[in-house]
């Protein structure tokens, strides 16, 4: 019999000065995520750009590697949006991260789907990251 953890839902919003198109610019490219999100050390990826249907390795921390596969990469609109699967010790979390344009800056959304203690935990460090992601220092 498989163990199942409790699965939960979680999303968080920052906003900051940084211009919508630059904030999208640094998602969908992932060789700049290391440049504003300190938890990321590199990134192996077969492109440029996001694209559905490919996946790469995100490395962390302490030699930490993360699989992920793209899900899908909405870049119209005024709300523009990519979602990704990640897997590490047999979990999986999906994400959701959104890009919108707002007076005097951007606003990005993340919405984070999997186990309960893996959500929670993750939380405080994608804020961290979001915050340096759209401009705003803390």
């Amino acid at each position: 019999m498989e163990l199942r953890r409790p699965a939960t839902r979680r999303h968080i919003q920052v906003r900051g000065p940084r211009a919508a198109d630059a904030v999208w610019e640094s998602y969908v490219r992932p060789q700049r995520w290391p440049q504003w999100s300190p938890q990321i050390r590199a990134v192996d990826y077969p492109g440029e750009t996001l694209r559905p249907g490919t996946g790469g390795v995100v490395h962390g921390p302490a030699g930490l590697r993360v699989r992920f596969r793209v899900l899908a990469v909405d870049p119209t609109g005024p709300v523009r949006s990519w979602s990704w699967a990640v897997s590490v010790a047999g979990l999986r979390l999906v994400l959701r991260h959104t890009v919108e344009s707002v007076d005097a800056g951007t606003r990005t959304g993340l919405t984070v789907d999997g186990p309960a203690p893996v959500v929670l935990s993750y939380l405080p460090v994608a804020r961290w990251a979001l915050r340096r992601l759209v401009g705003r220092a803390r």
